[in-house]
């Protein structure tokens, strides 16, 4: 490795990123094996039936609790101590409002699903998880102040403790009540528990004498931020629909559980790589630099671990998941490199919106999108469900190294960039 390139990489495996992100796995490991033990619960105690009614009305309210994702949060991260008591004030007016709108709309689809589709208990649940949006407004700042902060810690622990509960809570009530309210119902009652740790974690409350900081230049950020993510969302949820209507639902049973047990760790941690890394970048004294170390630190790191999970998936896939499931152990292999892709999008997403440029960061999305599920479509094309995997990393691939070439890059070529506001 050339010389410059180690003490960026030496500091990035060594600092508060990785720090950061041990807080962040250790919390998600925890929840995945609570997971797990309520997965076994729900498969003893419902049927496919009622299982996929919750799955309906869990999925659907996932795809609506994307849209609160309206950038807000990363202008408080980004702003200047100058600037950051206003924008909190802003935000904060902003998340009642928009969370109001995205709870309506919730309710809209509700009655659209239970009257035009005749999935009554599913629309009476998609409706319940509305609750859930008049308890986000009262947490959003105090979490994105400690993200700010660097208190990664107690997000942490407190989404373990949520996750945690919600778990518990659901496998308590399935051995008392099978019914897939038993699903829904806890998830609502650690919304409260959520908004407690949060505002424990990091004390805030608004200040009308710091006024307000001009919702024009929040909501403009925030479009394009809602936009990438709701194009994240898409990828993430349309690869069934594609496989299903191509392949059918026995292969998109066979895709689903390899996708999760592949991808869904590295899924995670992606995420919780991009929650610790924006802030740091953000307040950088050396973006650049900072930059160079997060690229180079996050991909040893999830090369590493990727290369690991591939290798040992016909080990771990029919121990942990059955004998009955070791003929997908080569389809969690070809997904886990995926991850790849995602850690890559991550960073060239927290750029970009450290520097204000959210349209632009839509734009990367939509190809990233697009050349994923087109790949994914390509491959299915050939009627095998290891094609169309196939074709999924390699557009996620493609992708990936259209934005090193584009975004990352040219970033990282200049001498003098100025540090993101």
């Amino acid at each position: 490795m050339p010389r410059p390139l180690r003490p960026a990489l030496a500091t990035a495996l060594t600092g508060p990123l990785m720090r950061g992100l041990a807080a962040f796995g250790s919390a998600e490991m925890i929840g995945r094996i609570v997971r797990l033990l309520t997965t076994l619960v729900i498969a003893r105690q419902l049927s496919p039936a009622i299982v996929g009614t919750a799955a309906l009305a869990l999925s659907l309210f996932e795809l609506c609790r994307v849209f609160m994702n309206i950038g807000a949060g990363q202008r408080i991260i980004a702003a200047s101590a100058a600037e950051l008591a206003a924008t909190c004030n802003s935000a904060h007016r902003l998340f009642w409002a928009w969370s109001l709108v995205v709870a309506a709309v919730q309710l809209l689809i509700a009655a659209v699903l239970a009257l035009g589709f005749g999935q009554a208990d599913a629309g009476w649940m998609l409706a319940a998880f509305a609750l859930v949006y008049p308890f986000m407004p009262g947490g959003l700042v105090q979490v994105h102040l400690a993200m700010r902060e660097g208190r990664n810690a107690g997000i942490a622990r407190t989404a373990a403790i949520q996750v945690v509960a919600d778990q518990l809570r659901t496998a308590a009530l399935l051995l008392a009540w099978p019914s897939p309210w038993a699903v829904v119902l806890p998830k609502l009652l650690t919304a409260p528990v959520w908004l407690v740790l949060t505002r424990r974690n990091r004390p805030w409350a608004p200040d009308a004498a710091q006024g307000l900081a001009p919702l024009t230049g929040l909501v403009r950020f925030g479009g394009g931020v809602l936009l990438a993510d709701a194009l994240a969302a898409l990828r993430t949820q349309a690869d069934n629909l594609i496989i299903a209507a191509t392949l059918g639902p026995v292969a998109l049973g066979s895709y689903y559980f390899a996708f999760n047990a592949g991808l869904g760790i590295v899924t995670a941690l992606a995420g919780a790589f991009g929650t610790v890394a924006f802030p740091l970048l953000c307040r950088a004294d050396d973006p650049v630099r900072a930059l160079r170390g997060q690229l180079l630190g996050g991909l040893a790191l999830f090369a590493t671990l990727i290369a690991v999970q591939a290798l040992a998936a016909p080990y771990y896939v029919p121990i942990l998941f059955g004998a009955h499931w070791a003929f997908a152990a080569p389809l969690v292999a070809i997904l886990c490199v995926a991850g790849i892709g995602q850690l890559v999008a991550v960073i060239a997403a927290n750029w970009l919106r450290a520097n204000g440029a959210s349209a632009r960061d839509a734009l990367r999305s939509l190809w990233v999108c697009a050349a994923a599920l087109g790949g994914l479509w390509i491959g299915a094309q050939s009627g095998s469900i290891t094609a169309a995997a196939t074709g999924l990393v390699a557009g996620t691939l493609v992708a990936s190294l259209i934005t090193l070439i584009t975004i990352l890059r040219p970033a990282l070529a200049s001498p003098h960039q100025e540090q993101p506001a």
